[in-house]
C-alpha cells in the first residue's frame, strides 16, 4: 500500500488492525516531517521507565519536560541525517559508527568528524576508524573527573593546592549551598560565589553600622544581654498592662482577668512541678486598675527569674529604680532597645550568620575570592571541549538508536511484527502456569485506573520486590490467553525484567475482562457448577446446624420429660389442605410437561438427539461467547500505554491470534516423554474416552440408519427403512394426552 504525502512515496504495512508506515530507508526518516501525524502510531512517550537508552531520550527531549514528542523526534532525525553521507545508515545502525560514514563535505559534517577524532585522541585511540556509544560514554566519564571539565563548577578537589580557596569553597557551600558538578561532587559556581559575597559584604556592613550608630549599642557591650532579657518578658509584661487597662475600663472585669478560684483548685489537685506550663499562663501579677508592675514582690512564680533578669539587665541600667515599672516606662525601654533588636534580627537573618566576624572580615578584605574566581573561569574555559564531547555523544547515540525509537513511536513494528519486545514492555511475568509478555511499569495505579478500564483487556496489577536490594515497583500485566479460574488477588508469581533480574510478584488488583472465546464458552457451566457447590455447601451447613439444634432440643426434652405438659391435638385447617392440593397439582403438571418433552427427545433418532443437545449447549453458551467476541474485538493497547505516559495515536488492537502470542500457556516441549508415573496421583479413567467413542459411533450409525443406508448396505438384514422413526418435528407437535390433561 502506498501513499504520497508532500512528494515522498510512503509504504505502509497493516498490523494491529491499523495501517502503519514502513520506515525502510533513511529518506523515509528524513521525510517524517512530511508524514501526516494522524498516521503516526504515537505522538509522545515518557523519557523514563522504558527499555531504551535513557540518555538518548534525554538528549531528544529538548525542552526537558520528561517527554519525547513528535516534533522533537523529527528534529533529532534531521540533525543526525545532515551529518551522514548516506542517511540509510540511520536504518542500518552498527555498534560502532565508521568515521568514513560522516559527511565531511558539509560544514556540520566536517566539524563532527573533527570532533569525533578529537574524542578518540582523548581516549588514546587516534588511529581508530570508528566510534561507538561506549567510546563517547567513556570520554564523558573521563572528562567529568578532570579538575577542569567545562561545567563552571569548582570543587575542593580542584583547589587541592590552595588551602584558603578550599576553605572558602566549604564556607560558600555551608552558607548558600553548592551545585552538583559533572563528576557528581558538590562545588561552587560563579553565581553561588556572587550570592555568598553579597551576603558577606552585607554582614560586614551591618556589623560596621553598629560601631557607627550609638543608638544600636545603647548599653555598650551588655546591650545584647539586655535585649535578650527584654525579649524574654516583653509579651508577658504587655499582657499585664493590657489587663490592668481593661480593669480600669470596667472594674467588673478584674475578677475574671485575675482568674477564678476554680482555676487554682484545679492546679492544686496535682504537684505544681507538673503544672509549670499552666502556672506560666496565669497573669504576671495581680491585676488592678491602673496599677504599675511591682518588680520585686507579687510576681508569678514561673516568671520571677526572668523578671529579675529584666530588672537587673534592662530597667536599672537604663535609669529605672528597679522597684516598679509603669506602662510608659516600659514603652520607653522598648524604644531604646528597638534599634539593637532590629539590627540583631537582620544579622541573624543573613545566610552567613554562622560565620564569625573575623572570618567575614578576612573573606571581604582578602584576595581569596579572586583566586576562586580564577579557577571558575579556567573551568568554564573548557566548556567548548565539554560541548564537543557531548555533541559527538549525541550524534553517535542518534545513529545507533533512532531507528529503534522510530519503530516504537512512528510505528509499532517491533511490537507487532519483528518478534522483538517493544521498548514499553518491562519484562515477563510468570504466574499460574503462563507467561505474560505484555507488562509495563506503573507509576500511579490510581491515576491510570480510568484509562485501563477502556482497554477491554484482562489486567493484573502486581507489586514486585527484590528482597536482596529492597527495590519495590509496580507493574501491570495483560493476560490474553487461557482462563482466569486461578487468578486472584494475593496470588504470587515471578517477574523477570529485561535485564534478566528476578522479582517477587504479588497480584494486588485485577481488571476483569474476557480472555478468550474458549473461556467464554465454558464460563456459564463453570458458574453453574460453582453455584451448585455453594448451594450444596450452604444446605449442608444448614442441615448440620439443624441437626445440632435437634440434638440439643431432644436432650433438653429428655431432661425435662417429667415437667412437660401433654400437647392438645391440633385441628387441620381446610385452607391449608386446599393450598397443598393446588401445589401438588402444579407440580404434577410441570412434571408431566417435562416428561412429555423428555419422551419427545428420547423418541428422536440418536443423531438428531445429539444435534438437539448441541443446540441447547450453544443456546446456553452463545450469549457469553457473543459478548466475549464483541469485547475481544475492542481489546486495545492504546489505553494501557496512555495510562503510563504515552500519547498513542492509533487504535492498536490486540486481536485473539496476537493475544495468544503475548501470553504463553504451559505445555510439554516437542519430543518430551513422561518417563515416570505419579505413585499417588489419580489415574485417568478410561470411561470418558469410551463414552465419547460410543457417542460418535452411535451418531454415525443413527444418521446412516435414519436415511436407510444401513438396511440397503446389509441387504435388509439390519436397519430401518428411511424415515421410519419420527424426526425433530415431534418436539413441536402437541401431545393429545397433554392437551386432555390441561383441559381436565
Amino acid at each position: 500500500m502506498k501513499q504520497r504525502t508532500s512528494g515522498h512515496a510512503w509504504q505502509f504495512f497493516r498490523a494491529g488492525d491499523f495501517d502503519q508506515v514502513a520506515l525502510t530507508s533513511g529518506a523515509d526518516l528524513l521525510a517524517l516531517d512530511q508524514l501526516d501525524q494522524k498516521l503516526w502510531a504515537a505522538l509522545g512517550c515518557p523519557v523514563h521507565g522504558l527499555h531504551f537508552d535513557e540518555r538518548t531520550l534525554e538528549l531528544i527531549d529538548s525542552d526537558h519536560d520528561g517527554r519525547v514528542r513528535a516534533r522533537e523526534l523529527i528534529e533529532a532525525v534531521k540533525w543526525a541525517g545532515a551529518r551522514l553521507k548516506n542517511p540509510d545508515d540511520l536504518v542500518n545502525p552498527q555498534e560502532a559508527l565508521p568515521l568514513e560514514a560522516i559527511d565531511d563535505s558539509s560544514e556540520e559534517g566536517a566539524a563532527m568528524l573533527s570532533a569525533a577524532r578529537h574524542v578518540l585522541a582523548l581516549l588514546g585511540k587516534p588511529e581508530a576508524t570508528s566510534i561507538s556509544v561506549a567510546d563517547t560514554s567513556d570520554a564523558l566519564a573521563r572528562f567529568a573527573q578532570m579538575p577542569f571539565n567545562g561545567d563552571g563548577i569548582v570543587t575542593s578537589a580542584t583547589a587541592a593546592d590552595d588551602e584558603a580557596v578550599r576553605a572558602l569553597i566549604d564556607d560558600v557551600i555551608g552558607c548558600v549551598g553548592g551545585e552538583i558538578e559533572a563528576s557528581g561532587n558538590v562545588g561552587v559556581s560563579a553565581a553561588k560565589l556572587d550570592e555568598f559575597m553579597t551576603e558577606v559584604r552585607a554582614q560586614v556592613a551591618l556589623r560596621a553600622r553598629a560601631d557607627e550608630d550609638p543608638a544600636i549599642r545603647v548599653l555598650g557591650d551588655v546591650t545584647g544581654a539586655a535585649a535578650e532579657a527584654l525579649t524574654a518578658v516583653a509579651d508577658k509584661i504587655t499582657d499585664y498592662f493590657t489587663r490592668c487597662r481593661l480593669a480600669e475600663f470596667d472594674p467588673r472585669a478584674a475578677e475574671g482577668l485575675n482568674r477564678t478560684v476554680t482555676v487554682y483548685e484545679t492546679l492544686a489537685s496535682a504537684p505544681f512541678v507538673q503544672n509549670a506550663a499552666q502556672i506560666a499562663e496565669l497573669p504576671l501579677a495581680h491585676v488592678e486598675p491602673g496599677k504599675p508592675l511591682d518588680l520585686t514582690t507579687g510576681i508569678n512564680p514561673a516568671w520571677e527569674e526572668r523578671i529579675a533578669r529584666f530588672r537587673d539587665n534592662v530597667v536599672v541600667p537604663l535609669g529605672g529604680d528597679g522597684k516598679t515599672l509603669t506602662q510608659e516606662e516600659f514603652r520607653a525601654i522598648q524604644a531604646k532597645l528597638k534599634p539593637y533588636i532590629e539590627w540583631s534580627a537582620a544579622l541573624a537573618a543573613s545566610k552567613c550568620a554562622a560565620l564569625p566576624a573575623e572570618r567575614l572580615e578576612e573573606i571581604a578584605r582578602g584576595d581569596v575570592e579572586q583566586r576562586l574566581r580564577a579557577l571558575i573561569e579556567r573551568d568554564s574555559a573548557e566548556a567548548g571541549t565539554a560541548a564537543l564531547i557531548e555533541n559527538v555523544d549525541r550524534f553517535v547515540r542518534y545513529c545507533r538508536y533512532l531507528k529503534d525509537l522510530c519503530e516504537n513511536f512512528v510505528n509499532f513494528k517491533q511490537f507487532y511484527t519483528s518478534g522483538e519486545k517493544a521498548i514499553f514492555q518491562a519484562g515477563t511475568l510468570y504466574i499460574d502456569q503462563r507467561s505474560c509478555e505484555l507488562t509495563l511499569y506503573v507509576d500511579d495505579a490510581a491515576k491510570a485506573a480510568p484509562m485501563v478500564s477502556m482497554a477491554g483487556t484482562y489486567l493484573l496489577y502486581c507489586d514486585i520486590t527484590r528482597r536482596a536490594t529492597g527495590e519495590k515497583k509496580q507493574i501491570v500485566a495483560a493476560v490474553t490467553n487461557g482462563d482466569s479460574d486461578n487468578l486472584m488477588v494475593g496470588r504470587n508469581g515471578i517477574f523477570y525484567d529485561r535485564a534478566g533480574r528476578d522479582w517477587d510478584a504479588t497480584i494486588t488488583k485485577i481488571v476483569d475482562n474476557p480472555i478468550s472465546l474458549r473461556q467464554a464458552f465454558w464460563s456459564p457451566y463453570k458458574k453453574l457448577v460453582r453455584l451448585i457447590e455453594e448451594q450444596v455447601a450452604k444446605r449442608a451447613a444448614a442441615a448440620d446446624a439443624a441437626a445440632s439444634q435437634r440434638l440439643e432440643t431432644t436432650a433438653e426434652t429428655v431432661a425435662t420429660v417429667d415437667k412437660a405438659k401433654p400437647e392438645q391435638a391440633r385441628k387441620i385447617d381446610v385452607g391449608t389442605v386446599a393450598a397443598l392440593g393446588v401445589a401438588f397439582g402444579a407440580l404434577a403438571t410441570a412434571t408431566a410437561a417435562i416428561a412429555g418433552y423428555a419422551s419427545g427427545l428420547m423418541s428422536l433418532p440418536f443423531w438428531q438427539l445429539c444435534i438437539a443437545i448441541a443446540v441447547l449447549v450453544l443456546i446456553v453458551s452463545g450469549p457469553s461467547v457473543l459478548i466475549a467476541w464483541l469485547k475481544l474485538r475492542k481489546r486495545n493497547l492504546g489505553p494501557i500505554l496512555d495510562a503510563n505516559g504515552w500519547a498513542v495515536n492509533a487504535r492498536a488492537r490486540l486481536n485473539v491470534p496476537f493475544g495468544e502470542s503475548l501470553t504463553g500457556i504451559a505445555k510439554l516441549p516437542r519430543g518430551a516423554r513422561i518417563v515416570t508415573r505419579d505413585r499417588f496421583g489419580q489415574r485417568p479413567a478410561a470411561w470418558p474416552r469410551l463414552v465419547a467413542f460410543l457417542i460418535v459411533l452411535g451418531f454415525i450409525y443413527s444418521l446412516l440408519n435414519d436415511y436407510g443406508l444401513i438396511r440397503r448396505w446389509t441387504g435388509g438384514l439390519i436397519g430401518d427403512e428411511a424415515g421410519a422413526r419420527p424426526g425433530i418435528e415431534v418436539l413441536l407437535t402437541p401431545n393429545p394426552t397433554d392437551e386432555a390433561e390441561q383441559q381436565n
